[in-house]
């Protein structure tokens, strides 16, 4: 579903990412990781298109970019807290106008299932401004899977949302995961929420992976108790120090 191989990306003579390789497999729940500086978002916007590796390549769903990124872009749905909505349209117009946008078919429909699935059906009839933050978040969850795309990538989704509704954004991600498919590519700071959500983490350190497999594999390899333990160690870390990649299984 995704295929990045040796992506180096330069900014101002610091090598910001150097040699990331990763797969994403169809269904797959895979969390990308680190401490901050790491990587992750300069490695997370070329998988995207959004900017050019200074060397390496990127394949989503086959596509390779940026050749090919408005087909690669259409099995794609991404969302982050940070991403603003429209204030002066109500939800459910937001969310009409982007499912024409994406050709999706029976969308009234569509669009009803996708509120119902994260919980949030009631706040179909409000505006933007009328959104608290999480709300937003939320809405914005619900839009990137609008279209079913065959990979979803999550900046930090749960970042803003109170320990309850991020329950239910996690529930809801599962949900559409075993129902539909969907392989899953998510940053977060939440080191317990990616236990529950993800069989497979990747972390990254000075711009390079350090350690990809499974999460309890990973924190054991690292002799810590849980995926916590090991970014603590990694963000404590001088960067030489975190060089040699380990890939457990």
């Amino acid at each position: 579903m995704l295929d990045a191989h040796q992506l180096v990306k330069h900014f101002k003579g610091v090598r910001a990412v150097d040699g990331v390789d990763l797969v994403v497999r169809p269904g797959e729940r895979v969390s990308l990781l680190g401490p901050n500086g790491a990587g992750k978002t300069t490695t997370l916007l070329m998988m995207l298109g959004a900017i050019l590796p200074d060397s390496g390549w990127v394949r989503v769903a086959g596509h390779p970019l940026p050749k090919e990124r408005s087909q690669a872009m259409g099995e794609v749905g991404f969302a982050a807290g940070y991403l603003p909505l429209p204030e002066r349209l109500r939800v459910r117009e937001f969310l009409h106008m982007f499912g024409q946008l994406y050709g999706v078919e029976s969308l009234r429909d569509r669009i009803g299932t996708a509120l119902e699935r994260f919980g949030i059906a009631h706040l179909a009839g409000r505006l933007g401004t009328e959104l608290s933050s999480g709300q937003r978040t939320l809405v914005g969850v619900v839009k990137a899977t609008l279209h079913r795309p065959r990979l979803l990538v999550l900046d930090e989704p749960t970042a803003s949302l109170d320990p309850d509704v991020a329950r239910r954004v996690r529930a809801g991600l599962s949900e559409l995961c075993d129902s539909e498919g969907t392989a899953l590519l998510l940053t977060s700071h939440n080191m317990a929420e990616v236990e529950r959500l993800c069989e497979r983490v990747v972390f990254l350190s000075a711009g390079r992976v350090v350690a990809d497999g499974r999460p309890a594999s990973v924190a054991s390899r690292f002799g810590r108790s849980d995926l916590e333990g090991v970014f603590l160690h990694l963000a404590e870390e001088r960067p030489a120090g975190a060089q040699q990649t380990d890939r457990t299984a």
